[in-house]
């Protein structure tokens, strides 16, 4: 391998009067001012001013290399000296017009350098200029920058992408730090209108971005970082209405109302055209609480208002359609939708914890390869695809979306003033629920989609499915103690349901063919130690007594109860079909459902030892204690199925079999957990126990309340709650 060529020669090459020299000294200079020893070197031998007169006189591949070396040298924080407003003029002359991508690759990391260098010593003491008004000058020239680089984000070259956005967030960066209250939000919102959302949009969606190792990714993440950090200082803005811009945003909220103009004719009466005098109810016709509004912005800011102005600009029809039909609405059933637009906002705010956005890290880009991801490390595309979040970039859209699903969920629930904070938290799951699973690749519209089509049943299930989760990591052991506990209580309030149902007695068919062939009634006793039944050759119409039941079965000998559920009996196999929200009163007190069952209950059992006088003496007697069928039953329903067969076997201390009783008990153990839940508060929560739990310590067990002194009508409570 040739050994490199010393400082002196490469400064002379960059001088040279031969091309070839030239453009081998500026080729050779891009890897070797990577070091610090040689770039002293080169500083010392006076190679700035030849390094410049490269980048400013050259062209081609030759400038591209001199653009490289020179940037290799200031990602040092070295030749700083050489930056002045010639060389800046020349790059962003090159950014916007030069079709050679190694070039403009190379110029807009020189770009991203001069806007993103950090506040040192050497530089507090200088007095050059950095940042983006180092740069304003040239830009002032060329109008069409921001345009084009924009642009330059949907460039088929990867790196040139990753330049582009790089140079964006540090402009953004700078605009935020150093530009001041009135000016940073302006220049933001030039960028958005150039359509910086959706290229970057694009790019997070696209596969190239997944690639953990490439600028591109860190890039993304950052502008991700910086989104976020913008929302937050928007939110940091107080509104306040002596400012032209936020007295020109109420305006815009209250015209695109359409309000009418109240008249006052010679009676003193008021009529709606003709005259410039405002509703008594200006504001709170919009859905503010009072008549001076600007304090109800306090918890969101002046984000609030850009979401709720964005909101009237998108669904200006919508919006004054649903203003007229809450108008028409008795005062405490309408849905106040300044209030609701202003809650989504937190919601939105809430759901992309832009709370937690670390500053540090969206400003961290004094060094172009830097990497700021909340936090992340890039070191996997799952760890990409879960980092990436598109949809915060559409959030005017999603504001949008939410702010008419809360309203038809207000709508849809009958909701009074009250109800607010309940329709709120609907909402919050909703966009947790909705927002949340999507991935990086779902379009916004697909989300709009699902929120505009979400159902109050829907949201609330959701709702309830989650509470377990909400309550797990604070009341975990004693929910686990407490559904135990429950379930076994439930199991014996069937039981003894159940047993009635067999101490009240059934009719039965005799026999599979139906009731064409006699009827069979059977009762349990009331010391529930016999099965008395008499087969008729019709059905009563009332229960035989109990001196009609001339047979009757000892139930100290059976062994078993078996079933046989043809194909045909669904409802037994899979349980009722009624909706899971019918309560427990409905289905334990409504009437058994007409469906035709095959099934059989056989009940097994041994046979009673005659005496043993009566039996011949060479006899063997072993019959008497091999299992044979005591009797069968066929019922004709399939809750009749289920209270025989279940009853049986849970009054011979056996587990019911049916999914009807199943279902039962589950649903009775979930609402008495759910019940349980209400008395619940985050105030009562032991933290040092739960702490010490974690952490393996022995915890102090709450005791769990008793059932004692609830009657046997605890179910209807149960339900009706």
């Amino acid at each position: 391998m040739d050994d490199p060529p010393d400082v002196a020669t490469l400064i002379n090459g960059l001088v040279a009067d031969n091309e070839g020299a030239r453009k081998y000294a500026v080729f050779k200079l891009q890897s070797l001012l990577g070091d610090p020893s040689f770039a002293d070197a080169f500083i010392e031998g006076d190679g700035l001013y030849a390094l410049r007169q490269a980048v400013l006189e050259t062209t081609g591949n030759m400038q591209a290399y001199a653009f490289g070396s020179l940037d290799a040298l200031l990602e040092l924080d070295m030749g700083w000296d050489m930056v002045d407003g010639a060389i800046i003029e020349k790059a962003v002359s090159l950014a916007v017009t030069h079709p050679l991508v190694n070039i403009v690759r190379n110029v807009l990391t020189l770009l991203v350098l001069i806007v993103s260098r950090p506040l040192s010593k050497s530089r507090r003491q200088s007095a050059d200029v950095f940042g983006f008004q180092a740069i304003k000058p040239a830009l002032d020239k060329h109008p069409g920058f921001l345009d084009s680089l924009v642009q330059r984000l949907s460039a088929s070259d990867h790196t040139l992408c990753a330049n582009a956005l790089q140079l964006i967030n540090a402009l953004m960066r700078d605009a935020v730090i150093h530009g001041g209250e009135h000016e940073w939000p302006k220049f933001i919102k030039r960028l958005q209108d150039l359509g910086v959302i959706g290229g970057v949009g694009m790019l997070m969606r696209g596969d190239t971005a997944s690639d953990p190792s490439t600028s591109l990714a860190a890039a993304i993440l950052e502008f991700q970082g910086l989104t976020k950090v913008l929302l937050r200082k928007w939110r940091e803005v107080r509104v306040n209405i002596e400012l032209p811009e936020h007295k020109r945003a109420l305006k815009t909220i209250h015209l695109l109302s359409r309000p009418q103009p109240l008249v006052t004719d010679t009676n003193g009466k008021t009529h709606g055209k003709g005259s410039k005098k405002h509703h008594p109810e200006k504001w709170r016709r919009l859905g503010f609480e009072t008549e001076s509004p600007a304090w109800e912005f306090d918890e969101t800011g002046h984000l609030g208002m850009m979401d709720l102005v964005d909101y009237a600009r998108r669904n200006e029809d919508a919006y004054q359609k649903i203003l007229m039909e809450q108008s028409m609405q008795p005062r405490e059933q309408r849905c106040p939708l300044a209030r609701a637009a202003l809650s989504v906002t937190l919601i939105l705010y809430e759901h992309f914890e832009i709370e937690d956005a670390s500053e540090t890290e969206a400003y961290s880009g004094g060094h172009v390869r830097s990497v700021s991801a909340r936090g992340g490390r890039l070191d996997s595309q799952a760890n990409v695809d879960k980092l990436y979040r598109p949809l915060l970039l559409q959030w005017g859209r999603l504001h949008t979306a939410a702010v008419n699903a809360f309203m038809r969920m207000w709508k849809a629930a009958g909701a009074e003033l009250e109800d607010f904070f309940k329709i709120e938290e609907v909402i919050r799951i909703v966009v947790e629920r909705i927002v949340g699973a999507a991935n990086r690749k779902t379009d916004v519209g697909k989300v709009e989609d699902e929120l505009r089509s979400v159902t109050l049943e829907t949201a609330r299930r959701w709702q309830m499915a989650g509470m377990d989760e909400v309550y797990d990591d604070a009341w975990g052991p004693h929910l686990v103690q407490v559904r135990e506990q429950l379930h076994q209580e439930s199991l014996q309030f069937m039981k003894e349901q159940r047993i009635r149902c067999l101490l009240q007695g059934s009719w039965f068919p005799t026999s599979s063919q139906g009731a064409g062939t006699g009827w069979r009634y059977v009762r349990l006793s009331r010391n529930k130690r016999w099965l008395h039944y008499q087969d008729f050759s019709a059905k009563g119409t009332d229960e035989p007594a109990a001196a009609d039941l001339a047979e009757k079965l000892d139930l100290n000998r059976v062994t078993s109860v078996d079933s046989n559920v043809s194909a045909s009996d669904k409802s037994l196999v899979n349980g009722l079909t009624n909706s899971s929200s019918e309560t427990l009163k409905e289905t334990l007190g409504r009437d058994p459902p007409q469906q035709t069952t095959n099934t059989k209950v056989t009940i097994l059992g041994t046979l009673a030892k005659p005496p043993k006088s009566a039996l011949p003496s060479s006899h063997p007697n072993n019959d008497a204690d091999e299992e044979t069928v005591l009797l069968d039953l066929f019922p004709q329903t399939s809750s009749a199925a289920s209270e025989w067969l279940d009853g049986l076997l849970m009054l011979l201390n056996q587990q019911p079999i049916t999914k009807d009783t199943t279902r039962l008990v589950d649903m009775m153990e979930d609402w008495g957990v759910r019940l349980r839940l209400l008395n619940l508060r985050w105030e009562d929560v032991d933290w040092e126990a739960l702490e010490a739990r974690v952490t393996g310590t022995k915890v102090v067990e709450r005791e769990v309340p008793s059932r004692e002194g609830v009657g046997e009508e605890y179910y209807y409570g149960m339900a009706e709650a």
